[in-house]
């Protein structure tokens, strides 16, 4: 088995994020957290059931769109639940067009009269949006269809929650809330040596355990390796660019940037999102 220098998951690698949060073992895990995020406006989810993340709609750009987690409570509404790793120009299009398909799917009943169950999009992310850079200490964002003048809310039932994870720079000692425990286990989990006493509740010392590296089989390292490989990757490549963000507006540097990223076997979906590079000249210089 590899010999990893961290004991616990990165929770921002696809693996670590579907160990955590998508096995039917570890639901009560993805049950809290969603508790914890949405208790004030939803009361208790006392169950959830995990749906397809493949959505099989109309069209071929339909069938592109695949959610990290999907879900449904007991009442039936639904949940869509995103990792972003990497700041995209039109994330916030993205996460709507994907609240589309559950409100879809609800047309699908004989007898349905237009009557929706609420749909909730939540996004994980590992940036900020440039437009929030100004205020550094709101890291979440709620978002529903409002009235401008009065700012009351229209229709409550389609909710987006924006986390930017960045932001999120409390200290173990500065703790406050269960929803504060669950954004410090997911910023640094895999900067962490052990559980800190502060976080031994039984919900905490199953995620730790769950995401113990040493616990795996080898088929499950090799599946995290991979996915860490990636991550990292990505991450450096975002630091290339970052570096050289001075010359972001000059084609040939997104071009060098691209090309490095090919090397690393980045996907031509991420570089694209990465350098603003549309992805057909991404496939082009694959071949």
């Amino acid at each position: 088995m590899t010999v990893f220098t961290e004991k616990y998951i990165n929770p921002f690698t696809d693996y670590g994020f579907k160990k955590l949060f998508c096995e039917e073992p570890n639901k009560d895990l993805l049950l809290d957290f969603l508790n914890q995020l949405l208790k004030e406006e939803q009361g208790e989810i006392t169950d959830l059931t995990y749906l397809k993340s493949e959505r099989l709609g109309e069209s071929d750009i339909d069938r592109k769109a695949i959610f990290d987690l999907y879900c449904e409570n007991q009442r039936g509404e639904k949940f869509i639940v995103e990792l972003q790793k990497s700041k995209q120009n039109f994330f916030k299009d993205r996460t709507v067009y994907y609240s589309t398909f559950p409100i879809r799917e609800q047309a699908k009943r004989a007898d349905w009269d237009f009557e929706q169950k609420a749909v909730y999009t939540i996004a994980i992310l590992d940036f900020v949006f440039d437009a929030d850079k100004n205020e550094p200490s709101k890291f979440r964002y709620d978002v529903k269809l409002s009235d401008i003048e009065t700012q009351k809310v229209f229709y409550n039932k389609l909710t987006f929650i924006y986390l930017e994870m960045p932001k999120f720079n409390k200290t173990i000692d500065e703790l406050e809330t269960r929803f504060d425990k669950w954004l410090f286990v997911l910023k640094n989990l895999n900067k962490l040596e052990r559980i800190p006493d502060k976080l031994r509740e039984n919900i905490f010392e199953k995620l730790f355990e769950t995401a113990e590296i040493a616990r795996f089989t080898p088929e499950q390292a090799r599946s995290y390796e991979d996915s860490l490989k990636y991550y990292r990757d990505l991450r450096n490549s975002l630091d290339t660019a970052r570096d050289e963000g001075k010359n972001e507006g000059k084609n040939e540097e997104k071009m060098d940037v691209a090309l490095r990223a090919l090397k690393k076997g980045l996907s031509s979906k991420d570089i694209a999102e990465l350098t603003g590079l549309p992805e057909s000249e991404i496939e082009k210089m694959r071949s």
